[in-house]
C-alpha cells in the first residue's frame, strides 16, 4: 500500500495540469513533507492532446469570460470561478514558464509555436516533474473506494483491511494499491477510448453517490442520408429501418444512443464523391423537427465520417442530442451566403446564356451543358458531388439549390471519432470555487469527466486546463 497525500487519477490535460497545480501550491505554502502521485493507465501520458488539432494541439483562445462563456454547455456559470482563477493569458504564462513558445493564430487561437501537440505533452510532464509529483504510467486503476467509520482505525497505513476514516483506497489492475486523502478524479469521457478514455470516471462517481448526466458525442460528424453504404447487421451492430448498419454504443448512464454510425461503415458513391471538399465560407443551418436550430457561417469538410470541420462540430451537439432522443434532423447548406438569390439567378441566366451561345457547345446534351455552368459556379471537386446529392435540378431552379442545399441527418460518428464527450458528473454536486465534491469531502473532479463541454476552437483544453488548475490548488490548500 502506498500512501500519498494527493492522489490524481488520470494522465491528460486536467490531470496533469491538477499535479503540477498541486505541486506547486505545496510547495510555495510551505508544506514540503506532503507527496502527490499521478496514475495514468496509458504507457505515456497526454494521449489525447496529441491528437488535438489534428497533431497541432490548439491550447486555448485569447477570448475573455463574457466571450468564452457563450460556447460552454450545456451552462457556463460552474465553470467561472476555474477560469478567472487560470484564464488563457494564465495558461500561455504556465507554458512559457516550462519551455513551450506558443502563438496566435486566425480566430484568435492559441498553438504551440513549433505546431506540434507533442510540445505541449513535453511541457505538462516537465510541469508535473519540476513540481515534485511521481507518476504512475501504465498503471489502469480498477477501483475507487472511499473508507468508512465501519472499517477505520487510528493508523496511517492499512494493517488488516483498515484504514482512517476520510481515506480513499484505490486498486490498479497489476495488484497496486494506493490510498490518500484527497483525490482528483481527471479521467476524461469517452471519445477516443483508444487514447485511454473510456469512462471509468463515471462508475466511480456514481458509487460516491453523483449524479452522471446523460452522455453523448460531441463535436463529431453528422452523416447525411445516403452518405453511407445501407447493409445487414453485422455483430454488436444493429440494422436502423434503412437498413444502415448503427452501433448500440452506450454511455455511461447504460442509455443506447440511437443513430449513432460507427466510422467504419464504407461511403456510399454520393459519400465517395463528397468526401475530402473542404468549402470555405459557407452558411450551415440546422433544423430539429422541422424548427430553426441554429445557423452557423464558416469552413465545412466532408470526410469518410461526414460532415465536420469547424460549422460542421459547432452544430453537431444539438443535433446529436436531437437524434438520441428520436427527433429528425436536416441541415440546409447556403454555397453562396455573400449573394442575394435574385442576383444569383441573374449570374446564372447570364452563364447558361453564354455557354448556349458558344459554339464549342453547339449540339452537346443538355446534361453536358449544365455540367459546364456547375463547373463556373462550384470547384470541380465539389461539383460531381454535389450534382449526385440533388436530384433533379436544372439551370432554373439551380440558384435555390445553391442557396439551400437541403440535406436530412441520418446519424452521427460516435465516440471512436468524436473530440469531446457531453454530459458527465453533475456540476450541481460541484463546489465551484474548488471542484470539491459537494457530497465527499475530500474528492475533486476536473476535465472532461464533468457535465462541461465546449465548441471547437481551444474552449475545450482551457475548460480542462482551468478546472484542473484550481481543483489541484484546492486539495493543495485544504490539507494546510
Amino acid at each position: 500500500m502506498e500512501y500519498s497525500d494527493i492522489i490524481i487519477i488520470g494522465g491528460g490535460a486536467a490531470g496533469m495540469m491538477a499535479a503540477a497545480a498541486a505541486g506547486d501550491a505545496l510547495s510555495s505554502g510551505g508544506n514540503i513533507s506532503a507527496s502527490v502521485t499521478l496514475l495514468e493507465k496509458m504507457p505515456r501520458p497526454g494521449r489525447k492532446i496529441m491528437i488535438t488539432g489534428k497533431g497541432r494541439c490548439n491550447l486555448t483562445n485569447t477570448r475573455k469570460w463574457n466571450e468564452f462563456s457563450g460556447h460552454i454547455h450545456p451552462k457556463a456559470n460552474p465553470l467561472k470561478a476555474a477560469f478567472l482563477n487560470f484564464d488563457s493569458e494564465a495558461v500561455t504564462e504556465f507554458f512559457g514558464r516550462h519551455g513551450l513558445e506558443t502563438v496566435i493564430e486566425r480566430g484568435e487561437r492559441i498553438f504551440p509555436a513549433s505546431g506540434r501537440a507533442v510540445d505541449v505533452v513535453d511541457a505538462l510532464v516537465r510541469a508535473v516533474s519540476e513540481a515534485g509529483v511521481t507518476m504512475h504510467t501504465g498503471c489502469e486503476v480498477s477501483s475507487v473506494k472511499r473508507a468508512s467509520a465501519t472499517d477505520s482505525e487510528d493508523t496511517d497505513r492499512m494493517s488488516d483491511g483498515a484504514m482512517p476514516e476520510g481515506r480513499f483506497l484505490i486498486e490498479c489492475r497489476d495488484g497496486r494499491t494506493f490510498s490518500c486523502s484527497r483525490l482528483i478524479i481527471a479521467t476524461g469521457g469517452l471519445s477516443y477510448p483508444a487514447t485511454g478514455s473510456t469512462g471509468d470516471g463515471y462508475a466511480w462517481a456514481r458509487d460516491m453517490g453523483h449524479t452522471i448526466k446523460r452522455c453523448f458525442p460531441s463535436l463529431t460528424a453528422l452523416v447525411p442520408e445516403n452518405y453511407k453504404i445501407s447493409s445487414a447487421a453485422s455483430g454488436p451492430r444493429s440494422a436502423d429501418a434503412s437498413g444502415l448498419r448503427t452501433s448500440n454504443m452506450g454511455s455511461a448512464t447504460g442509455d443506447i444512443l440511437k443513430g449513432h454510425i460507427d466510422r467504419s461503415v464504407p461511403l456510399s458513391e454520393t459519400g465517395a464523391l463528397l468526401n475530402g471538399n473542404h468549402i470555405k465560407n459557407v452558411g450551415l443551418t440546422l433544423y430539429a423537427d422541422g424548427k430553426l436550430i441554429q445557423t452557423e457561417f464558416g469552413d465545412l469538410d466532408f470526410t469518410d465520417g461526414g460532415l465536420e470541420g469547424p460549422i460542421g462540430f459547432r452544430i453537431s451537439r444539438k443535433c446529436v442530442n436531437t437524434l438520441i432522443n428520436g427527433g429528425r434532423v436536416s441541415v440546409s447548406i447556403d454555397l453562396k451566403p455573400a449573394v442575394e438569390k435574385e442576383a444569383l439567378e441573374r449570374r446564372i441566366s447570364s452563364l447558361w446564356q453564354e455557354i448556349a451561345s458558344d459554339g464549342r457547345n453547339r449540339g452537346k446534351k443538355y446534361e453536358d451543358r449544365f455540367r459546364i455552368l456547375l463547373s463556373r459556379l462550384l470547384p470541380s471537386s465539389l461539383a460531381a458531388g454535389f450534382r449526385r446529392s440533388v436530384r433533379n435540378i436544372d439551370h432554373k431552379r439551380l440558384a435555390s439549390a445553391l442557396k439551400d442545399w437541403k440535406m436530412d441527418i441520418r446519424g452521427f460518428v460516435g465516440y471512436e471519432r468524436s473530440v469531446i464527450t457531453a454530459g458527465g458528473v453533475s456540476t450541481d454536486e460541484i463546489k465551484p470555487k474548488t471542484m470539491e465534491s459537494r457530497l465527499v469531502p475530500g474528492l475533486y473532479f476536473a476535465g472532461e469527466v464533468l457535465d462541461l463541454d465546449g465548441d471547437t476552437g481551444g474552449y475545450n483544453l482551457q475548460t480542462a486546463f482551468s478546472t484542473g488548475f484550481l481543483a489541484g490548488q484546492s486539495a493543495a490548500e485544504d490539507l494546510a
